[in-house]
């Protein structure tokens, strides 16, 4: 089953341009903007609250009464902060069996049933 959460944050690209260098390797201004819209929670229509936060590397992923949590790792990853934070996001999602997908610049969960 797949629910649309919200518009994706068309902010959140320009923190990765050059001259907004956040120093921290990880691109956590552009995290912090792609995860805006989730942060105060959504409610689905059967009542579930979804949110998403970050917290240092640690992006955490609450579905219904469940967290889960996944790293920003530039290592497995590479050094881009787009696909540091989709891995996060699958890894967090992946222990809650969900996945928070971007489709045509809106958000969707899919909770695979």
């Amino acid at each position: 089953m797949r629910f649309e959460l919200a518009p994706e944050n068309g902010a959140a690209a320009d923190q990765l341009k050059p001259d907004k260098n956040d120093r921290s390797g990880i691109g956590v201004h552009y995290v912090d903007a792609f995860l805006k819209p989730l942060k105060p929670g959504i409610i689905l229509p059967d009542g579930t609250k979804v949110s998403a936060k970050r917290r240092g590397l640690k992006v955490i992923l609450s579905f219904g009464g469940k967290q889960g949590d996944g790293l920003m790792r530039r290592q497995s990853a590479g050094p881009d902060p787009i696909a540091m934070l989709r891995a996060a996001l699958d890894e967090a999602g992946g222990k809650l069996g969900v996945r928070l997908e971007v489709i045509e610049g809106r958000l969707w969960l899919d909770c695979g049933a």
